[in-house]
């Protein structure tokens, strides 16, 4: 049963550990490891010219497309590995999670350079900028998707679990018939979620420049970035109108049918009704004779083979067993070899970052410390403008079958065009008004993070079993009594996943919230994105990572002191059972 929504702090667990400590060391090495290998990058970067032309925008188009597929799969990848180690290895979870949370809120955008420039340094041009781009995009995918996949997999309810040990499957078997269908769900509206966001930094990673050092990629958001910056408005419309159509046919062509598909996963004791989503291209594909034969004679063989193959990789024969011992002592030695290599690897690094940050004089480090309170303050203030209009506004949508069909494609499309495409007609409006950068700064943060938990909400509210619904409709519960007895308390947990992702994301934004160019102009606030961004600007390696480990250890810290208790009590008490 659902519980009744209430919170107590009561989970006895350490707010900041060693672990998360060690982590952060281990971030600055690597961080500085890469600046060295910047410093080494060609002085000079040559690069394609984007043209505005209409007959450009269908290439372009493509090439976005592309790269943004590229950066999808590897997070898909990466997210199923990762969230799986860490929902079933406490010993795991206790390093996994706190590096999620670090990850999570690394600012990519101060990180980009120091990773673009290291592979200029050792790839060919080309190569480097393209990998870089698919990095960068990645990060702005990956971080909702893993958090999704992993509450799922730690709010599976118990008699699933149950069922599976009665049929005595295997890890395989478990992963395949029980936890990926119970998180296919709330993974597909994240990766919706995912797929939008991944908009957002399109024009950032097609536009960089690093010092005197452009780096650009022809694509969609290097079309609308140079539009922005000629204050071509009508290429502006056109390549938004080209973006609009592309957001349009992913969505018919591939989350309409995928979500659709989705939906035959949800536990729930009753029958589904007619309110489930519906998609035409999917009925399309159901009936394709081509599609069935292959699954016939190639999907069905090839996934009994798989299932065989892993069953016996799962459970080695007993003759097998013997060599165990042999196996293990060698990956005893391999292991200790590696935490050498990696102490050593730290050693060096970590030396060179503390002489590097030592440089930062004490007055940067005061603007530094004074940046990141301000930047905590429009943090915490997008999240609760989004808070506030995304809880009821994502109830509404995702507990009204009609209402979806109609808002969540319009969702869809105005999520995924980037913000930072429409900040320069933002700042054209809000600069005539008092402290008018500063509102725009909190504006662009929301623009670029609601969605997070809009789709969160979404989610949860599709997750919630029919029978629980036709529960309380029998109650005659209305109002207040519904909201608190059903729809937070299943809520609950996406909330705080939406939360910390939406969270990540707005220090993540700062950085070109803070500071902007337009119009040959460059505007700028106090803030802990604009140092970022000023660092990286002017080349200052050392300021960069002084206010790089600023925000990650801020962020870290108030996921440890804050957001991870919430989750830990979602884990607890408030699932589904």
């Amino acid at each position: 049963m659902t519980r009744r929504f209430g919170i107590t702090l009561n989970v006895a667990r350490p707010a900041f550990t060693a672990g998360d400590m060690l982590i952060v060391l281990l971030l600055a090495a690597v961080l500085y490891a890469g600046v060295r290998l910047a410093v080494r990058a060609p002085a000079e970067v040559a690069y394609p010219s984007v043209s505005l032309s209409p007959a450009a925008l269908a290439w372009y188009a493509l090439l976005s497309v592309g790269r943004m597929s590229a950066a999808y799969a590897l997070s898909l990848g990466f997210t199923l590995v990762y969230g799986y180690v860490a929902a079933h290895n406490r010993l795991a979870e206790k390093i996994l999670m706190p590096l999620l949370d670090v990850l999570q809120s690394v600012p990519i955008l101060s990180f980009l350079p120091v990773v673009l420039l290291s592979l200029t340094a050792i790839l060919p041009q080309g190569i480097a900028v393209e990998l870089s781009a698919i990095v960068l995009i990645v990060t702005s995918q990956v971080w909702n998707m893993t958090f999704s996949f992993y509450q799922s997999l730690t709010t599976i309810p118990r008699e699933l679990h149950e069922a599976t040990s009665v049929f005595r499957l295997n890890r395989w078997l478990r992963l395949k018939t029980m936890e990926l269908p119970f998180a296919a769900l709330p993974l597909v509206w994240n990766s919706m979620m995912s797929w939008a966001g991944g908009w957002f930094f399109l024009m950032a990673a097609e536009t960089f420049t690093v010092g005197e050092r452009d780096f650009r990629l022809p694509g969609l958001g290097s079309y609308l970035q140079m539009a922005a910056n000629n204050e071509d408005i009508p290429a502006i419309l056109m390549g938004l109108g080209a973006l609009v159509i592309v957001i349009v046919l992913i969505d018919r062509l591939v989350w309409q049918p995928v979500l659709v598909w989705a939906n035959k996963f949800k536990v729930e004791a009753t029958e589904g009704g007619d309110d489930a989503p519906e998609s035409w291209f999917y009925d399309l594909l159901s009936r394709s004779v081509l599609l069935e034969q292959f699954g016939r004679h190639v999907w069905t063989p090839l996934s009994e083979w798989v299932d065989r193959s892993m069953g016996r990789l799962l459970s080695p024969p007993a003759a097998n067993r013997q060599s165990g011992a042999n196996r293990s002592a060698l990956s005893t030695v391999l292991l200790g070899l590696g935490g050498l290599a990696v102490v050593a690897f730290l050693a060096y690094n970590l030396v060179g970052a503390a002489r590097l940050l030592l440089a930062v004089p004490l007055a940067e480090w005061g603007r530094i410390g004074l940046g990141t309170l301000v930047t905590l303050g429009r943090v915490i203030l997008a999240l609760l403008i989004a808070l506030a209009w995304t809880l009821p506004a994502g109830v509404a949508i995702g507990s009204n079958p009609r209402l979806s069909v109609v808002l969540r494609p319009v969702v869809q499309i105005v999520a995924s065009v980037p913000a930072t495409a429409l900040f320069p007609v933002v700042l054209l409006v809000l600069l005539r008004l008092p402290a008018g950068l500063d509102v725009a700064a909190v504006l662009l943060m929301l623009m670029g993070t609601q969605w997070y938990l809009l789709f969160n909400v979404i989610a949860g509210v599709s997750a919630i079993p029919r029978d629980l619904v036709y529960m309380t409709d029998l109650l005659h519960l209305r109002g207040w009594e519904r909201w608190r007895t059903l729809i937070l308390p299943a809520l609950f947990p996406y909330l705080i996943t939406g939360l910390i992702t939406a969270g990540g994301g707005a220090w993540n934004a700062s950085i070109v919230a803070e500071h902007t160019h337009f119009g040959g102009q460059t505007f700028s606030t106090i803030g802990i994105g604009a140092l970022i961004s000023e660092a990286t600007g002017r080349g200052d390696y050392a300021l960069l990572l002084g206010a790089t480990l600023a925000m990650i250890v801020t962020v870290i810290a108030i996921n440890r002191l804050f957001w991870h208790r919430l989750y830990r009590l979602a884990e607890e008490k408030y699932r589904i059972e």
